[in-house]
């Protein structure tokens, strides 16, 4: 039994070697960056190891696969060959690793990121790579690289290598039971056994950004960034010259692109409301009688829509709450195949709504029954300077369902009970339900039963419209309501409950938005100018004397215009809807799928262009 213990623990130490080596380079990193390390306090400094270990432990994890491997077929090979193989992918690892390290540690102050891989887009040009690099410090990093290098390897020899020389013979029926260390390692690699595997945001703590940057493990970063093709070039959605897209878009927008103030306007009474922003998970214009849905499925919602302003003709950009979070609040268009919350590089040079509320002083907060750190909004959240925020772990687990997190009453019930506190004025706050999301649990009477999918969806539906009415009447009662507006809309629409057609047709990214509150101006109104997640921001910043400029891809909703459009996106498609109709657009047929638009041709080259244009823009972050 010992011989086989022997080779588990040589497995072990040979991962932890790799831990202590991220430990390690993490304080190097921080030293290197000592300017920036000054500004945290204690407390800060030693979270930053603590926090960033659950990314070591993942990333040690990937470089200790190979080496179970070779020890679980040593049973058949003799120690020196062992050792001879494992030292020589070892050797390969360090050196590579440190490559890593020197790029990540000296690109940061340039960036402002750690590592992914965008270096990978320069490697064509690499004379152009490192233009900006003197020759002292490329000699230096080189010397550095080298000998930091062989320290290491050095190291690895005396405390991991040479042990394999030791190792006694075992039966070959010890190889499968080794082979099973690849199971705990799997765990460490995705991060635990949680429903969310790890990802970035698991290690942003912080109001520092510094500190959270410092946290994240530039390997991890690095292969993260590789498994999600972050690196390619490549615009899979090219249909036309790139000026003739960008003339069709501008050309588009032009009338649209229009700055309306409250003064005009005459929305609010006031230029400085309290707002409130409640994102209602997958609420489809289906389920909503007043855009021509079911009729029973949300009553209270219905009811309220007399009591403020209702847009009608309001469509999510995609299909998925990472890319409606982003639409949202950065107005930024999702693309079909990828989602630029999880590229934290990335996502961090986007516009954010809650920095340009910031400015003008609005107290920012987030609120949301899960984990923060599901489709890495944590990380998204924090780079857009929310410093509030109240998540899953901070309530009593019997109020969780069995997947996603808190019940959404339990949510609105704090909800309210913070803002009857709040002191800081004006506040953004902003709540995002879950219960409406699959498995679709919560306590109480299912409305519609449990007997099919959609029925489970509509009793889940009415579950949260019943939580969000109550919440509605109490707000009515407090004193901070006279002077706030609440906004309600959709992250995204549902194919459930099922309609006849396409499946991505417009009916599924149709979705309302309900503007409430006593600083509304006005009440029973309808706007029905077609809009989207990514035209919010733009409207909505100037009537509350906020700067909208850099919200390039919105439009202004409250323009009186038939130039009015919504386009969307799905997997290798888009949608755009206008005053005349639709047109559905799919790059495996290279076909329109839907012809039931007056001006079909110039639609579908304005939905071409749009996809076009703005997956370049996603490459070039």
């Amino acid at each position: 039994m010992r011989p086989l213990l022997d080779r588990i623990f040589f497995n072990l130490n040979y991962y932890l070697f790799f831990v202590g080596y991220f430990i390690i380079t993490r304080f190097i990193f921080l030293a290197y960056h000592s300017d920036y390390t000054a500004d945290l306090d204690s407390l800060t400094f030693w979270m930053i190891p603590f926090k960033g270990l659950r990314l070591d432990l993942a990333a040690a994890s990937y470089f200790t696969f190979i080496p179970i491997l070779i020890t679980s077929v040593s049973v058949w090979l003799k120690n020196k060959l062992t050792k001879s193989i494992i030292t020589v992918y070892s050797y390969l690892i360090i050196f590579t690793v440190n490559i890593l390290f020197l790029f990540d540690i000296g690109l940061y102050r340039s960036w402002g990121m750690r590592l992914d891989a965008t270096p990978l887009m320069y490697l064509n040009t690499p004379k152009e790579m490192f233009a900006s690099v003197t020759t002292p410090l490329l000699i230096g990093s080189i010397a550095f690289w080298i000998g930091f290098s062989v320290l290491l390897c050095f190291l690895f020899n005396r405390m991991i290598s040479r042990k394999l020389l030791q190792l006694e013979a075992v039966k070959f029926w010890h190889a499968p039971i080794i082979l099973l260390c690849i199971i705990p390692l799997g765990i460490a690699g995705r991060g635990g056994l949680q429903t969310v595997p790890v990802n970035q945001s698991n290690v942003y703590f912080s109001d520092k950004m510094f500190a959270n940057h410092a946290a994240v493990n530039f390997t991890w970063s690095f292969i993260n960034a590789l498994s999600y093709k972050a690196y390619s070039t490549d615009n899979p959605f090219i249909e036309m010259e790139i000026d003739t897209a960008k003339s069709i878009i501008e050309a588009a927008r032009k009338p649209l692109r229009v700055s309306i103030t409250n003064d005009s306007l005459k929305l609010f009474n006031t230029n400085r409301p309290n707002v409130i922003l409640i994102l209602w998970e997958s609420l489809t214009a289906k389920v909503v009688a007043q855009l021509g849905g079911e009729q029973n499925v949300t009553p209270n919602l219905n009811s309220l829509v007399k009591e403020g302003v209702f847009f009608d003709q309001f469509y999510s950009n995609g299909d998925r709450s990472d890319k409606g979070l982003i639409s949202i609040l950065s107005g930024y268009p999702p693309q079909p195949n990828k989602s630029i919350i999880k590229n934290t590089n990335k996502a961090s040079s986007l516009p954010f709504m809650t920095k340009k509320m910031s400015e003008i002083g609005y107290h920012n907060s987030y609120y949301y029954g899960g984990d923060l750190n599901f489709g890495n909004m944590n990380s998204y959240l924090r780079n857009g300077g929310i410093n509030e925020f109240v998540s899953g772990e901070d309530f009593k687990k019997k109020d969780w369902n069995s997947k996603w997190g808190v019940h959404d009453h339990v949510l609105l019930n704090r909800f309210l009970s913070d803002i009857n506190k709040e002191q800081k004025t004006p506040f953004f706050k902003i709540l995002f339900t879950l219960t409406s999301h699959e498995p679709f649990e919560f306590p109480g009477t299912y409305a519609f039963g449990k007997d099919s999918e959609a029925n489970l969806f509509r009793s889940a539906h009415h579950y949260t419209d019943e939580a969000i009415g109550k919440f509605i009447a109490e707000a009515k009662k407090q004193p901070w309501w006279d002077n706030s507006v609440i906004i309600i809309m959709a992250d995204h629409g549902h194919p459930l409950p099922a309609l006849n057609g396409f499946f991505h047709a417009q009916h599924k990214f149709h979705i309302p938005m309900l503007w409430l509150g006593g600083a509304l101006a006005c009440k029973d109104t309808i706007i029905s100018n077609i809009g989207s997640h990514t035209d919010f921001a733009y409207s909505f910043l100037p009537l509350i004397e906020g700067d909208n400029s850099s919200f390039e891809w919105g439009n202004n909703i409250f323009i009186k215009s038939d130039a009015h459009y919504a386009h969307y996106v799905f997997n290798k498609g888009f949608g755009v809807v206008n005053q005349h109709g639709a047109v559905l657009y799919d790059y495996h047929k290279k076909s329109n799928l839907i012809n039931n638009n007056e001006g079909l041709n110039s639609l579908v080259d304005l939905g071409k262009a749009l996809t076009q244009v703005t997956y370049q823009d996603y490459i070039e972050r």
